[in-house]
């Protein structure tokens, strides 16, 4: 029998809680659940008042996944739905996506198999920024140890520019950089985040290439800036990543981030450590709520 359960006063269909949908571990879609819910706090914290794009993987990381953007069907009428534009121009065509606003969504998200994508402006202001993200990704034979040396060098130049940055793994191959910023249109902070990238460049050559050609990547660290197009999303923390084993997107201390660049830590977290993590941590990334956040320099006013 399919189990039901009710959460905040909304009942939920619960589905083959007992499939594997990580042979590599044999974890099973009941404990990506009980990952969602022992972790709710922190996640609903970040994906509060935004556009949430999903990729599904109902057949576990070794099935098809696709994303999208759209409710998915059968979406019930509880769930937040809001309208955003599709395309990085404000005023541009419209579409529908999902707010997660509370835990029985959380729960009935979860329950599709689903990585969670934000972008990096809040749904009641699209394209306007209040997050900078790079993405660190590694060109083999680089590795996150690479990217976490990367990530010291960004996290000095961003508090150069009174910014502080916040890491965490991206769940794949690499590692995030999360900065609050005052609310700037996003093709502000775009410009921003190229500028670095190509700054972390010119002082790190061997290390360091801000462009996506593949050819330019072998052996070193893409500095990927273009997620802070209006149009693009990232890989919420916390969420569970369609990888080989359950790994998940987060967030790690500086020390850590210092320690892998060393080589003494490979920076690598699966659902079963995130319990012990917030029990020592709490959320690395609650700074990113706390208001203050600027205008990156040289980005013009925020808008009125």
């Amino acid at each position: 029998m399919t189990p039901i359960t009710e959460v905040e006063g909304q009942r939920l269909t619960l589905s083959n809680l007992d499939k594997v949908l990580y042979p590599a571990t044999g974890t099973t879609k009941g404990e990506l659940l009980h990952h969602y819910a022992r972790t709710a706090a922190p996640l609903l914290a970040h994906l509060a008042g935004r556009p949430v794009s999903f990729l599904r993987y109902p057949d576990g990381a070794e099935g098809e996944a696709f994303f999208t953007k759209n409710p998915p069907p059968g979406t019930p009428d509880w769930v937040s739905v809001v309208d955003v534009p599709r395309s990085a121009r404000r005023g541009g065509d419209r579409g529908r996506q999902v707010v997660v606003d509370g835990l029985a969504a959380l729960m009935w998200a979860a329950n599709l198999v689903v990585e969670f994508h934000t972008p990096q402006w809040p749904a009641g202001s699209p394209a306007v920024a209040d997050r900078l993200v790079f993405d660190l990704d590694p060109g083999e034979p680089a590795t996150v140890v690479d990217c976490a040396g990367v990530a010291l060098w960004l996290r000095e130049r961003l508090a150069a520019d009174g910014l502080d940055g916040y890491a965490k793994t991206s769940g794949a191959k690499g590692l995030h950089l999360l900065v609050a910023v005052a609310p700037t249109p996003s093709a502000e902070v775009s410009a921003y985040a190229k500028r670095l990238a190509r700054e972390a460049e010119a002082a790190l050559p061997e290390l360091v290439v801000h462009r996506m050609r593949r050819d330019l990547r072998p052996g070193k660290v893409f500095v990927d800036h273009s997620q802070n197009s209006a149009a693009k999303t990232t890989a919420t923390p916390y969420t569970v990543r369609a990888r080989p084993e359950p790994t998940v997107s987060a967030p790690v201390t500086w020390d850590e981030v210092a320690a892998c660049a060393a080589g003494r830590d490979p920076l690598r977290f699966l659902a079963s450590d995130m319990p012990g993590r917030l029990d020592a941590y709490g959320d690395l990334m609650a700074p990113l709520f706390e208001g203050g956040g600027r205008v990156p320099p040289g980005q013009g006013t925020p808008p009125g």
